[in-house]
């Protein structure tokens, strides 16, 4: 159980990580990627991707078990340092 002064949310708890960039293959890879090192066995049929109405930009959203805030903050730290990764929510 968390420390209700640091978040608002009870762990473990389903989370979903959004992150958008440029339409291009390589982003949902990489945000798969950068998840799975820090959320290891999370479930792959839990990413969507919703592509713009004109096709130029492309959201992933990946839903994991989380366990705590540190465990959010480096997927977010990663996340937002990620070339690829324009927006991450």
């Amino acid at each position: 159980m968390s420390d209700p002064q640091e978040t608002l949310f009870s762990f473990p708890c389903s989370f979903p990580i959004k992150a958008m960039g440029l339409a291009n293959r390589g982003l949902e890879s990489a945000v798969i990627e950068i998840v799975r090192r820090h959320a290891p066995g999370f479930d792959e049929t839990a990413v969507s991707l919703r592509p713009s109405r004109g096709g130029k930009w492309i959201s992933v959203t990946v839903t994991i078990e989380a366990h705590g805030k540190p465990q959010l903050d480096a997927i977010y730290r990663e996340l937002t340092a990620h070339e690829l990764v324009i927006w991450a929510l």
